[in-house]
């Protein structure tokens, strides 16, 4: 049986965290998720997923520091989708900076989109 990629979800939205779990999980990836930036750290540290959903906006630690800490460890080539609410073209220059794959704002897409980016990527 082939193994499953891995796919670490960071998203305080607890309704969208869920949708984003339920697909993922439909289309055969093996989901870990956490509610805030310090979690989602130490399960990307754990775990070694093949990609990560990150938000921005989270508590404990921002989606920036997140990045800042999974760009410098074991996990640093591991590829990063930010999904935000965050539009700013400096928000997005940051993430982009800082290492992320790739940016999208969660106005602007739905799940099929983000499926599509995901298998883009990995």
């Amino acid at each position: 049986m082939e193994n499953k990629k891995k796919i670490l979800v960071i998203e305080d939205e607890a309704t969208l965290q869920k949708a984003l779990n339920d697909i993922l999980v439909q289309d055969e990836y093996e989901v870990f998720s956490a509610l805030d930036g310090l979690s989602g750290v130490e399960i990307a540290g754990k775990e070694k997923p093949d990609l990560i959903l990150l938000d921005i906006i989270l508590p404990k630690m921002d989606g920036f520091e997140v990045l800042k800490k999974l760009k410098e460890g074991e996990t640093s080539n591991i590829p990063v989708i930010i999904l935000t609410n965050l539009n700013d073209i400096d928000d997005i220059q940051k993430a982009l900076d800082l290492g992320a794959t790739t940016y999208l704002v969660k106005a602007d897409f739905h799940l099929e989109d983000v499926l599509k980016k995901i298998k883009e990527i990995i």
